[in-house]
């Protein structure tokens, strides 16, 4: 898939909800006729100054999406459709970053594009015409980072029992049980589940199978281990029908379709 990715760090005052920016730029021909971006436990603001992309729903449902939207967690594949030259600005948020920016509940954001005149009002209205007729990344980064920095004055900071919780997560690399979390830390597992779903949108079990599928997919594309039972033995799944469901929950594909053909080529996930 040629879309010329590019990433940057955000400024040092934001670090603790963006987790990055980046940018995506291809010509249609060179962007297959289909991508399935995969669950990894983010929310994100897109801006399309290039083409926008449709939305193909499971049901079979095709809407455009707009130009400028928050794409809220995902649970499951997200298939989208390039409808001319992509060129795409992305702020991504970490996975209890956005709440500080939320006018929505977040539970209510999931598997969603929210436009951002529906999150912010004329704002955001405005900060995506900014965004779209910026000339270069450097200006989009400095437009957004204003904007944020500016939400962000007398908001309240990210829950700390949350924020040590998805550490673990990402540290575990999804290899994690609530049950034995909450035992060492001492924290009631049904407060830590509604502290998660009103600040994340997911679960921490959610969450953490989302890591899990996400490090596999890393460990398939960089043949770091081709066996599916080694893979699934590594990654700590019950068995191989364990790891194949969950494979195909979160991708659309079976492994053994994700291996057989060029498909993996359209699958849109976080590589780093």
């Amino acid at each position: 898939m040629e879309l010329n990715p590019k990433t940057y760090k955000p400024n040092i005052k934001l670090t603790a909800f963006v987790k990055r920016y980046w940018t995506l730029d291809g010509e249609k021909e060179k962007v297959p006729l289909k991508n399935t971006i995969v669950p990894d436990g983010t929310m994100k603001l897109i801006f399309h100054y290039g083409h926008t992309y449709k939305h193909h729903s499971k049901s079979g449902d095709i809407t455009v999406l707009p130009k400028c939207f928050l794409i809220g967690q995902l649970t499951k594949p997200y298939v989208i459709e390039p409808t001319g030259v992509t060129g795409s600005f992305v702020v991504q948020f970490k996975p209890n970053g956005f709440l500080p920016f939320a006018t929505i509940p977040i539970k209510e954001m999931e598997n969603t594009a929210v436009p951002l005149d529906k999150l912010f009002g004329d704002k955001g209205k405005k900060l995506g015409e900014l965004i779209l007729n910026a000339n270069h990344t450097s200006e989009r980064i400095q437009i957004i980072e204003t904007f944020l920095l500016k939400e962000l004055a007398d908001k309240k900071t990210i829950d700390i029992i949350v924020n040590s919780t998805v550490e673990t997560i990402f540290n575990t690399n999804g290899q994690f049980s609530v049950n034995e979390f909450s035992k060492r830390t001492n924290i009631n597992r049904r407060q830590l589940a509604r502290k998660f779903s009103s600040t994340i949108g997911l679960s921490p079990k959610q969450l953490a199978k989302t890591i899990r599928i996400q490090t596999t997919l890393k460990s398939l594309l960089n043949e770091e281990l081709t066996s599916l039972t080694d893979l699934a033995y590594e990654n700590e799944y019950f068995d191989q029908a364990h790891f194949i469901k969950e494979f195909k929950e979160f991708t659309g594909l079976t492994p053994k379709e994700f291996f057989g053909d060029d498909l993996k080529l359209s699958l849109i996930f976080d590589k780093e």
